[in-house]
């Protein structure tokens, strides 16, 4: 039994579910879905996909996720970030919309379902650590903003243009702003105000759903005005439909670089959600069974037609905020969005895109973390800085390429603080005392021997009690400058050092030698 829930891990807390958990769950789920209906359609037309492959994200995915990992809370689907960098990474490679570039799509999902399958299965799930929060919020504000440029073609009513850097399709819309059509705006900014209308009157309703049905009544009302606004593309059924993926050697190697950051962002994302809502319901969480979930998700997704998923903020928000009791929440969600995507398809090939452009705007807004960004700003100049960086390579490379530089950013500054351990120097009759609050390791080796070769002390001690590691480099240093110190007549000693400190000591060195070490 024990093996099996390994493998279903569902069913330790399947049985468990009561009459009275599956009826709050199921009204849970419905709210969920009537959020995740226009995100969906809204996330896909970000990725530069039909509207379609939204809904298709948010069914077997999401319900892949719930019954797969660890929190009772998190609900996935397509998100604003991962579809910008889905749309960077294949805008090159294909025309968005077309065959190609959906093949293109679902390749790129299942790398990165590998990517992140074989890191829970192998532990590894401590890596997505290396991404800190500064990395996130930098990253998370330069995404609005490339979200932002790539949607106001659609509320202005112009083509678009620019595949790149946000800057290029900055350029490319500059251009093509005397080209704007009045309709198209005129829906989009109606639509925008009855969202920001209804979420001031109704905190929790569903205010870009009521935004697309007001503007879509508008433009039904009015067709003689709006004759010229652009729709959702028509489709025959929102039922995923089963895809063959297609394993060409060259098209890996374009997106492999794409799909490891994908990944990485996904999981980052996710696992940041999982651990605030366990935070708040006081609930185990197991991250490599999260990750391994996440994986499996974006691993079978793409054969039924599912882009690339992660935890979801505002679903998981709401989910835990509507007292959702077990993850069937997150399962009942993904099937009602089967079902009001199924009953209204007709419906939905009746929305202007300019609406849908008009919530996106409305989604970027509440995507930037201001009280974070505000309380970074005040608490380290050096992650700010991180956050900087990492929001304009989001501006000036391609958008997976960002992650990189913030993880490089990252951990420059974490290797400068670590090179550079606090040191506490006092004297007190013939010694001089340094207390090192810090690892004693290969990049911190510089910095010391210059503290040491200062010294003027007959005995030079190193107070060793905050120090937890020492590698080779660091055992060979001291034992290079115990012995300068000796030659001159001096002496160099290390006081308390803990115990593990001095078993590598002596595994690196032997018992010989002219470093003393004392209690």
């Amino acid at each position: 039994m024990e093996r099996l829930i390994r493998l279903l891990p569902f069913l330790a807390w399947l049985p468990q579910v009561s009459g009275r958990d599956l009826r709050r769950d199921l009204g849970v789920g419905l709210s969920g879905a009537v959020l995740a209906l226009p995100q969906s359609m809204a996330y896909a037309l970000i990725a530069g996909l039909p509207a379609e492959y939204g809904l298709y994200a948010a069914i077997l995915p999401v319900l892949i996720a719930c019954l797969w990992g660890s929190s009772k809370h998190m609900v996935g689907g397509p998100t604003a970030a991962i579809s910008v960098v889905l749309f960077t990474a294949i805008a090159p490679l294909a025309p968005p919309g077309s065959t190609q570039f959906i093949q293109y799509a679902l390749l790129l999902t299942f790398l990165a379902g590998l990517f992140q399958w074989l890191l829970g299965l192998l532990r590894f799930g401590v890596l997505v650590n290396f991404v800190s929060h500064s990395v996130l919020l930098g990253f998370t504000c330069g995404a609005a903003l490339v979200i932002v440029i790539g949607q106001l073609p659609y509320l202005l009513g112009i083509a678009a243009g620019g595949q790149g850097t946000a800057l290029s399709s900055a350029a490319a819309l500059w251009w093509k702003l005397p080209q704007f059509h009045v309709p198209s705006l005129l829906v989009g900014l109606f639509s925008l105000v009855l969202s920001l209308v209804v979420k001031r009157l109704w905190r929790r309703g569903p205010a870009l759903l009521v935004g697309l049905i007001g503007a879509s009544a508008l433009v039904w009302a009015m067709p003689a005005t709006f004759a010229g606004v652009a729709k959702v593309a028509a489709f025959r059924s929102a039922l995923p439909p089963l895809s063959l993926l297609r394993f060409d050697l060259s098209a890996i190697a374009q997106l492999l670089p794409a799909a490891v950051a994908c990944g990485m962002l996904g999981l980052v994302t996710s696992l940041s959600i999982a651990r605030a809502l366990a935070a708040r319901s006081h609930q185990p969480l197991d991250a490599n069974q999260e990750v391994r979930a996440q994986g499996l998700s974006n691993l079978i997704g793409p054969w039924l037609s599912g882009t690339l998923s992660a935890g979801s903020f505002t679903r998981s928000g709401l989910n835990q905020d509507a007292g959702a009791r077990t993850p069937l929440a997150g399962v009942f969600s993904a099937l009602w969005v089967a079902l009001l995507a199924v009953a209204g398809a007709s419906l939905i090939t009746h929305i202007p895109l300019p609406a849908m452009a008009a919530g996106i705007l409305l989604i970027c807004w509440n995507l930037v973390d201001r009280p974070s960004l505000r309380a970074l700003w005040k608490g380290s100049r050096a992650e700010s800085l991180v956050m900087l960086l990492t929001l304009a390579a989001t501006l000036l490379l391609p958008l997976q390429n960002a992650i990189y530089a913030g993880v490089l950013a990252s951990l420059f500054f974490y290797l400068k603080r670590t090179s550079q351990p606090r040191v506490q120097q006092w004297a007190r009759e013939d010694e001089e005392v340094l207390r090192i609050e810090g690892s004693i390791f290969f990049g911190a080796c510089d910095y010391l021997q210059k503290l040491m070769q200062h010294s003027r002390g007959e005995r030079l001690v190193l107070d060793a009690h905050h120090v937890n590691f020492i590698d080779f480099a660091g055992a060979q240093m001291l034992q290079q400058e115990a012995h300068r110190l000796a030659s001159e007549g001096r002496c160099l000693v290390l006081r308390n050092a803990r115990p593990r400190v001095k078993a590598e000591l002596v595994k690196q060195m032997g018992q010989g030698g002219v470093l003393q070490v004392e209690e």
